[in-house]
């Protein structure tokens, strides 16, 4: 009954956040991101931080698992000074369900801030995942020598009401150390920001995003209305300071105005060169939108024509730029170690070129999902199940390194539950019908455990070979659907409580091996 009280309060937990975000997504003008800001590891006897003009809450609620702790450091921000670990080394992954818009486009951040939380020097490094796809490796090792955090970011479209987010060990997590995370934050974007990505195949994560020029601080919300966060970017080019204000609204991203306060130019009749990021990139797919604007006072002369290469190779013909402002983009353009950029002039240019602000985020296509239907199933199962396994949350097939524990599943883009195999994990609880929906399924293996009630109708488990429920606390009828299974060959049911049915004496006439 405990642990059933536990899953009825986490539901009722994430429906009201998700009422919540409905709320904010309906209103005109939000007082804030659209989404979540979760300051991991925070207690609920101090459930809300403000950082800036944004505030953050618990991340209780939308996860079950893991150890939380304080950082001794009095001069940490809020959202750094808590973090939650994950010290059980025998689930295969740790994860966030956060309550979202099917279809929404959201943009996910994770910031990792080490602290030596668990009497270390070097932070450990482990995966991250989101939605059943390995998102990246968390190596926060270079920031923390330097006494930085660390974030990453992704952009990616909810298929269904619930965003799975993610951490797992990899060969290169030290046994003695532990995946952790300091804040999750969770925005809904606009359908126009980066709408020529493919979304349902594909994700953007994060490579730089830029404003050229010498703003001292990172500009974020309420500027961007997103909390995008624009790192200053600027070498010996020198810098012009922008006489108009632009209008977001013209711009398909929607950049904040203020990434256009300033610019980074070079003398008339050069090419402005430089190398951004700074950095070399993997070989791979990036999405690039760059943003420019004539930093003179609106006027019949203030425009400049130049021409925009990356890596010798042509990304914009004579582009005319404006004290309106322009962009120009590519959703999949191939990149790989160090990227110069250079703007080369048009001929008798009385300026040369300028450029505001950039982002570049890399392609990556998402390894599929697990067949809804099969998803809902495992998920009505771990609500019907006290004390299931610690990684019974987000997908359970991918991926394929992470299944759920006790979990084996099919490859191909829509993953299938094949196996479940908990034989003598203690569990108790009981076997939901929604179990009848894993048409997939092979063996049901759920023997020496203390499940109870009845056996619910299995009919539509065409392919079943073998069902182990012995040592239970199952009664009632067995269900007359066993004896039309066509693959049936083995069925052990003894040792519950008083099991009856005739559907045995026929598969026992089948020559199927059978216990009760």
């Amino acid at each position: 009954m405990k642990k059933s009280r536990k899953n009825k309060m986490t539901l009722l937990i994430s429906i009201f956040f998700f009422l919540l975000l409905l709320l904010r997504l309906s209103t005109a003008a939000p007082p804030g991101p659209r989404g979540y800001l979760l300051n991991c590891g925070a207690s609920q006897l101090a459930p809300k931080v403000t950082v800036g003009s944004l505030q953050y809450i618990t991340d209780e609620g939308f996860i079950s698992v893991g150890n939380i702790t304080k950082l001794p450091d009095p001069h940490l921000v809020p959202i750094l000074s808590t973090l939650r670990y994950f010290p059980d080394k025998s689930a295969r992954k740790y994860c966030y369900m956060i309550p979202v818009l099917k279809g929404g486009k959201y943009m996910v951040r994770t910031t990792y801030y080490y602290g030596g939380y668990d009497g270390g020097k070097t932070p450990p490094v482990f995966d991250q995942i989101i939605e059943g796809t390995k998102w990246s490796v968390v190596n926060t090792t270079d920031d923390y020598a330097s006494g930085l955090s660390s974030f990453y970011e992704i952009v990616v479209v909810a298929m269904g009401k619930m965003m799975s987010i993610c951490l797992a060990r990899n060969h290169h997590t030290d046994p003695s150390s532990s995946p952790f995370i300091s804040a999750l934050e969770l925005e809904y974007l606009d359908d126009s920001v980066y709408n020529t990505t493919d979304f349902k195949n594909h994700a953007l994560s994060l490579v730089a995003r830029s404003s050229f020029g010498p703003e001292a601080d990172v500009i974020g919300f309420p500027d961007d209305v997103f909390n995008r966060q624009w790192h200053p970017f600027l070498d010996e080019h020198p810098v012009v300071t922008s006489h108009v204000n632009i209008t977001p609204s013209t711009f398909w991203n929607l950049p904040p105005t203020k990434v256009f306060y300033n610019g980074m130019t070079t003398s008339r009749g050069k090419s402005l060169k430089f190398n951004w990021p700074p950095f070399p990139l993997p070989e791979a797919y990036y999405y690039i939108s760059l943003y420019f604007q004539d930093n003179r006072s609106p006027s019949l002369y203030s425009w400049r024509v130049f021409s925009v290469v990356i890596n010798g190779k042509t990304f914009f013909s004579n582009l005319n730029v404006s004290a309106n402002g322009v962009s120009v983009y590519s959703a999949r353009w191939p990149l790989s170690g160090q990227t110069l950029l250079e703007l080369i002039p048009a001929d008798n240019m009385p300026v040369g070129p300028v450029i505001s602000a950039g982002e570049i985020l890399q392609v990556f296509r998402l390894t599929g999902r697990t067949l809804t239907r099969d998803v809902m199933a495992m998920e009505d199962l771990a609500r019907s199940l006290n004390y299931p396994p610690h990684d019974w949350s987000g997908d359970p097939c991918l991926p394929k390194d992470h299944f759920w524990t006790g979990v084996t599943c099919s490859d191909g883009k829509l993953a299938r539950v094949t196996t479940l195999n908990l034989t003598n994990f203690g569990i108790s609880g009981t076997l939901p019908p929604s179990i009848n929906n894993l048409t997939a399924l092979s063996h049901l293996w759920l023997g020496n455990n203390k499940l109870s009630g009845i056996i619910p109708d299995i009919g539509s488990l065409k392919e079943l070979r073998t069902l182990h429920l012995e040592n239970n606390q199952f009664e009632g009828i067995i269900p007359h659907s066993l004896e039309k299974l066509p693959h049936i060959h083995e069925v052990f049911l003894q040792n519950n409580n008083n099991l009856k049915s005739k559907a045995l004496e026929a598969l026992q006439k089948l020559g199927i091996h059978i216990e009760l």
